[in-house]
């Protein structure tokens, strides 16, 4: 039987056309960098003091008199704030959100990430039900839309409304990129270009200082990330796969010999009463297959604590940039160079030492340099520097990890659901990292670092209970995540007579594994 991954090793498994999609797609990945952490910049809390009109006339009575004050009464604000605008104008400035209203700035990041936790969802089923290319454009042409009205709107309450809006096309554009470009390349590119496309993100961070730099106002620079996605959803092919899953067997070979022809490749024509989508059919997959049995329910929950931990973690570092002291800009592009090394450490170390090692480490080297970090003095400014340039090198690989590392440890079945599941914490991380950064450095700088320190040190020691995946083959069913060495163990599984590690009943889930972990035979 002719599946789709045998033709398009026949097109060309990452030619010039998935280059050429690649290239394209990446463009998405650049501006979200800013929409995701921006807020470093737009969100800039200068020096600021209240505006007292009477000040100066008490100061002329004080340099004509001399009074003797042995006390003093503290007033409201009633005249506004006076700010070191430092030349640049943010919307913490333009809608005065200190003192009292700072927690309306930590609202600015939330609402962001209320609108990736619900574009998740969104066009997570919208790119199954209609397609990935029409999916990216419904994305762009409300991420261009809404992130303008974000520029233009009069008021905070309008502003903070429609950045929610902004984040969940933002989140939802990316995520069928994402998808789109992983399922037009060959199996063996996958993880590379996965890789590769979120090291994109890392080049946006690069940019966003040096464009912070040259465009001082908020609403300028707001500007700049819908103008930066064109709607170019004509030049991306819809994906081959996901016509095929339709039933669109015809659709989907007419892209598939259009992408061999630009890759300069001959396509033999196979059938199309037999050409399928590997895998199969599959069982249909729920909720409770993620928690029914002991290692499923395992699996859940550490990663759903190591995403939630990721983004905890991630911004906060990079939200922290703002608040720390010193040139902003130095210290925000040098944090961001060592995202770069994140990557190819990924790389290298995946296929030499495992998955699970190396995950656990990145883990376990950014909490212990957050704490380290929280009590170096500030006179040694360099080494606190570096310090918390390692810490952010391992959160960024941790986070780039879980990814695959997720997708690895779930049964084919239920492995999309649960990587939709599980990554949903990523947007509650971001959802809570605002408040726990801000309001908690208001009553030391340095305590966000010792929860960020903590969750991390705990989310690596959580992957250690994990499974190694180098080397072992995906799993297929609950049942080769319950008993992954049952094959080796000289054992088989019997339930009612029946063999359950026989091929007719590979996708047997719903089984009463305690019972079958008491009723064996050997061999």
């Amino acid at each position: 039987m002719t599946t789709f991954d045998n033709i398009l090793e026949e097109a060309g498994p990452f030619g010039r056309c998935q280059k050429r999609i690649f290239a394209l797609l990446c463009l998405v990945s650049l501006p979200f960098a800013g929409v995701y952490v921006g807020i470093v910049f737009q969100g800039f809390t200068p020096d600021h003091w209240c505006r007292v009109p009477a000040v100066l006339i008490f100061l002329k009575i004080m340099s004509l008199i001399v009074i003797n004050c042995n006390y003093c009464f503290v007033f409201s604000v009633q005249d506004g704030w006076e700010y070191d605008y430092e030349g640049r104008n943010s919307f913490v400035t333009e809608f005065d959100l200190v003192c009292s209203d700072g927690w309306l700035v930590d609202m600015f990041q939330s609402t962001l990430n209320v609108g990736f936790l619900i574009g998740s969802f969104a066009f997570g089923y919208l790119a199954d039900r209609f397609g990935r290319r029409l999916s990216f454009l419904v994305s762009n042409v409300i991420n261009v839309t809404s992130g303008m009205v974000v520029a233009l709107a009069p008021n905070y309450i309008s502003i903070l409304v429609f950045r929610g809006v902004f984040g969940f096309a933002v989140k939802g554009g990316w995520m069928t990129c994402y998808v789109l470009m992983t399922e037009v390349v060959g199996k063996e590119y996958r993880r590379t270009v996965g890789i590769l496309f979120q090291m994109l993100f890392s080049v946006g961070n690069l940019i966003l200082p040096l464009l912070a730099y040259f465009i001082t106002d908020w609403r300028w620079m707001q500007m700049y990330f819908p103008s930066s996605i064109p709607v170019y959803s004509r030049l991306v092919p819809e994906s081959p796969r996901w016509l095929l899953s339709q039933n669109k067997a015809s659709t989907a070979l007419q892209i598939t010999e259009a992408l061999a022809k630009e890759n300069r490749q001959k396509l033999s024509v196979p059938d199309l009463e037999t050409l399928t989508e590997e895998g199969g059919d599959s069982p249909s997959a729920s909720l409770l297959d993620l928690v029914r049995t002991p290692n499923m329910r395992k699996h859940t929950f550490i990663f759903m604590f190591n995403w939630f931990t990721s983004a905890v973690v991630y911004q906060g570092l990079i939200m922290r940039v703002g608040i720390a002291g010193g040139n902003v800009y130095l210290d925000f592009f040098i944090s961001g160079l060592v995202e770069f090394p994140a990557a190819f450490l990924i790389l290298f170390t995946i296929e030499r030492i495992g998955r699970r090692l190396p995950f656990a480490t990145a883990n376990i080297i950014a909490g212990v340099s957050c704490l380290i970090t929280a009590f170096i003095p500030e006179s040694l400014f360099w080494f606190k520097t570096v310090v918390a340039c390692v810490g952010r090198l391992g959160i960024t690989m941790a986070f780039e990890m879980v990814v695959f590392v997720n997708t690895e440890l779930y049964p084919t079945f239920v492995r999309n659901l649960g990587l939709s599941v599980c990554s949903t914490l990523c947007d509650v991380g971001g959802i809570v990292s605002p408040f726990l950064l801000y309001r908690l450095a208001n009553i030391w700088l340095e305590l966000p670092l010792i929860i960020f320190g903590a969750v991390a040190i705990v989310a690596g020691g959580l992957v250690l209970l994990l499974p190694e995946t180098k080397g072992v083959p995906l799993p297929e069913t609950i049942d080769d995540i319950e008993f992954p060495n049952r094959e080796q163990s000289g054992f088989v599984i019997i339930y009612n007579g029946i063999n359950l590690q026989s091929a007719k009943f590979k996708n047997i889930k719903n089984i009463n594994i305690q019972w079958c972990q008491t009723h064996f035979s050997t061999i």
